[in-house]
C-alpha cells in the first residue's frame, strides 16, 4: 500500500471506500494538523502512531500539505466522516457490533439510540460516558474494560479527544480480545447525538472547519488553533526544503512499521 510521509508520519494513501473494504482488524488513527504538532514532542503519542495499523488523513490542510510536498493523497477521511460511513457499510453485517466510549454523560446514549434507529438494528450494543480524568482512575478503567467485554462488541469507537483516546486504545487493546477494530473518532459522538452541529460541507471543503470550530468553542480551542497548530507550517516548509529534523530519528527514522497484515485486496469484509 502506498503512503505519504508528512513530517514524521506515514499517512496511508487510501480512499474511504478502500479503507472500508480492507479494514478487517486493527487500530485506526486519523492524523490532522494538531496531531502532527503533538507528535513533535510527545513520544508516548508517537509510540501509538508507530503501532497503529491504519493512519488516514483527517484534514483538508494535510491534503494540501501532501500535494505541496509533491505526494498527493487521495482523500480526506476524518473520524466524523469515517464513523457514519463505517456503520452504514456494515448495516447488514451482524459480525459488526460497536461499543461507544466517550462524550459527556448521556451523549453517547443519545448517539447509540439515533444510530440504531437509522440502521434498523442494534449495531451499537452499548456505550459509556467516562468521567473527566478517567484515564488516571484505574478502577474506572477496569469497569470500562469489563463493560466492553460484557457487551459482546467487536468494534470499539473511542471519542475522548486526542491524544487521550489513542493512548487509551494503545494501553488497553490487548485486554480486549473480542474487539477486532479500534476507531479513534474525536468529537464524532457529539455530532451523532445531534447536540453539536458540524460545519457546513462547503466550509470543510475549503479547509476552514478549524475556524468554524474555533468560533463555536473559542475558550476551549483558541490555544490549539492560534498558538500550537501554526507551528505545522514551519515544519512543513522545512520538510519541503529537506531541512526538517525528525525528533525521533535516533530511535526510529522510518517508524519501524512492518507491512500491515490486515491490508488485503478490496473485497468483502469478514471478521476473523
Amino acid at each position: 500500500m502506498n503512503s505519504v510521509r508528512v513530517l514524521n508520519v506515514e499517512i496511508d494513501n487510501l480512499s474511504t471506500r478502500e479503507l472500508l473494504q480492507t479494514l478487517r482488524q486493527g487500530v485506526v488513527v486519523t492524523p490532522n494538523v494538531d496531531h502532527l504538532v503533538k507528535l513533535q514532542h510527545d513520544e508516548a503519542f508517537m509510540e501509538v502512531y508507530r503501532s497503529a495499523d491504519f493512519r488516514v488523513c483527517d484534514s483538508k490542510v494535510l491534503l494540501w500539505a501532501a500535494k505541496f510536498l509533491g505526494q498527493p493523497l487521495k482523500e480526506k477521511i476524518s473520524g466524523s466522516d469515517l464513523f457514519p460511513a463505517f456503520y452504514e457499510f456494515h448495516r447488514h453485517n451482524e459480525d459488526i457490533r460497536i461499543f461507544l466510549l466517550g462524550a459527556r454523560e448521556g451523549v453517547a446514549a443519545d448517539a447509540m439510540r439515533r444510530i440504531n434507529q437509522k440502521i434498523g438494528r442494534d449495531i451499537i450494543v452499548d456505550c459509556y460516558s467516562p468521567s473527566f480524568g478517567f484515564e488516571k482512575n484505574e478502577d474506572e478503567c477496569a469497569e470500562i474494560l469489563q463493560k466492553i467485554r460484557d457487551s459482546g462488541a467487536t468494534v470499539l469507537a473511542v471519542g475522548v479527544g486526542a491524544p487521550k483516546q489513542e493512548k487509551f486504545i494503545h494501553q488497553y487493546k490487548d485486554q480486549l480480545p473480542t474487539i477486532k477494530i479500534f476507531l479513534a473518532i474525536g468529537a464524532t459522538l457529539d455530532f451523532e447525538a445531534g447536540n453539536v452541529k458540524r460545519s457546513p460541507k462547503w466550509v470543510s471543503e475549503v479547509g476552514l472547519e478549524w475556524m468554524y470550530r474555533l468560533l463555536s468553542e473559542p475558550k476551549r480551542l483558541w490555544r490549539r488553533y492560534l498558538l500550537d497548530d501554526p507551528q505545522f507550517f514551519w515544519f512543513l516548509v522545512m520538510q519541503k526544503l529537506s531541512l526538517y529534523q525528525d525528533p525521533y530519528k535516533h530511535t526510529d527514522s522510518s517508524m519501524g512499521l512492518p507491512d500491515n497484515p490486515y491490508l488485503k485486496e478490496p473485497g468483502s469484509v469478514v471478521l476473523e
